[in-house]
């Protein structure tokens, strides 16, 4: 089972090299040789900013401005790839910790293999799998899942400590619904629990087991610097986390992470092996939810309508009328997390730029910033 049955897919179009795709004009285009994508082996090949057409003076003024306002971790994990070579980091990028919910896009890539596999597609019922689902969640699909547009809300979602977004410890008892399938938009974590447990029936197997195997043994993330945390066994499987809270994340460094964000740029190709299906990430990088669509749950102050993939965070147009970071290129996609973690990937600069801590958040415009001092030629 292919993946033709998804709507129009967003053009990545980030590596030069890649059969008929045209490069996308760049504000910073290096020589013909430094274009050349690289894929790390057990290290990362290096080179200075300006050997791949990136501005000194910028980066280093965009680096500043994250140091200044990230928190007290300020750029120590944070490394910038270009054309596969690194041209910034910082002396912790090794540092393995939980990066909370940039879990959920190590979730949804389970979902992308399983749909190139032909075991599911994102309009199956999540009921086939986990029967309990029948009585409240008949018509529940994992495409319902990935876009936040679930509706489903755990027993014990309570809110607890300012934490409202789906704070259960029991996410696989499903409660009353928040709304109709497909209805609304509500960012919620047990949904996100749930989620893995019925990915985890189909594949029939741990999806950190199922990512090691595809994806990370194949692009070379050092075992010792990922593992993902989980509940457990439910019927006989150990479940992964799927949302990143209650301490069941992905833990995994900057460096390792970086590989995940290459893999991403260069639609799932890694150095001539298809990791992942292109349409997938096509897919999951491009908005999936209407900017329209109402908005369930607005005290959460997590909004993803026109900016939401398949638990991707896209450069889309939001419900406001703006993009999530209108100084970064159309095509900005990352995977996002609580604590200041964060994985961009940049195909109109053919960059990754991964930036992990654990010292709060910061606002949306902070990111804007360092993409507006990366700009050439800004105003």
């Amino acid at each position: 089972m292919r993946l033709a049955m998804l709507s129009a897919l967003v053009v990545l179009a980030c590596v030069p090299e890649s059969p008929g795709a045209e490069p996308p004009p760049n504000p910073a285009t290096p020589s013909t040789a430094a274009a050349r994508m690289e894929f790390p082996g057990k290290s990362w090949a290096e080179a200075s900013p300006a050997s791949q057409g990136v501005d000194p003076a910028r980066l280093r003024g965009a680096v500043d401005h994250l140091a200044e306002r990230c928190g007290r971790d300020g750029v120590r994990q944070m490394r910038i790839v270009r054309n596969g070579r690194i041209i910034w980091k910082g002396d912790d990028i090794d540092n393995v910790h939980g990066v909370w919910s940039v879990t959920k896009s190590f979730t949804s890539t389970c979902l992308g293999l399983l749909v190139a596999d032909g075991k599911c597609s994102l309009d199956t019922r999540a009921s086939d799998y986990v029967p309990a689902l029948r009585a409240r969640y008949p018509n529940l699909t994992l495409r319902h899942f990935a876009t936040m547009t679930s509706g489903y809300r755990a027993a014990g979602d309570e809110p607890r400590d300012g934490y409202i977004h789906g704070p259960s410890v029991t996410p696989f008892v499903p409660g009353k619904p928040l709304f109709e399938p497909g209805r609304e938009y509500a960012y919620w974590d047990s949904a996100m629990n749930q989620f893995a447990r019925v990915l985890t029936r189909v594949a029939g197997e741990p999806l950190e087991e199922l990512f090691r195997r595809r994806v990370a043994g194949p692009i070379g993330m050092d075992p010792a610097k990922w593992d993902w945390g989980d509940f457990g066994e439910v019927d006989g499987v150990v479940v992964n986390g799927g949302a990143g809270n209650h301490d069941k994340h992905v833990r995994i460094s900057a460096r390792e992470l970086a590989r995940l964000g290459l893999l991403f740029l260069n639609r799932g190709n890694w150095a001539g092996r298809q990791v992942l299906d292109p349409e997938w990430v096509a897919a999951a990088t491009r908005a999936a939810v209407p900017a329209d669509t109402p908005l369930a749950q607005p005290e959460s102050k997590i909004d993803g309508r026109g900016v939401y993939g398949l638990n991707w965070w896209v450069n889309g147009t939001g419900a406001g009328g703006s993009r999530k970071w209108p100084a970064a290129p159309a095509g900005t996609f990352a995977a996002v997390g609580f604590n200041n973690n964060q994985c961009f990937v940049i195909p109109e600069w053919h960059m990754v730029v991964v930036r992990l801590g654990t010292d709060g958040n910061v606002p949306d415009d902070v990111w804007d910033q360092f993409f507006q001092e990366m700009t050439p030629n800004r105003k």
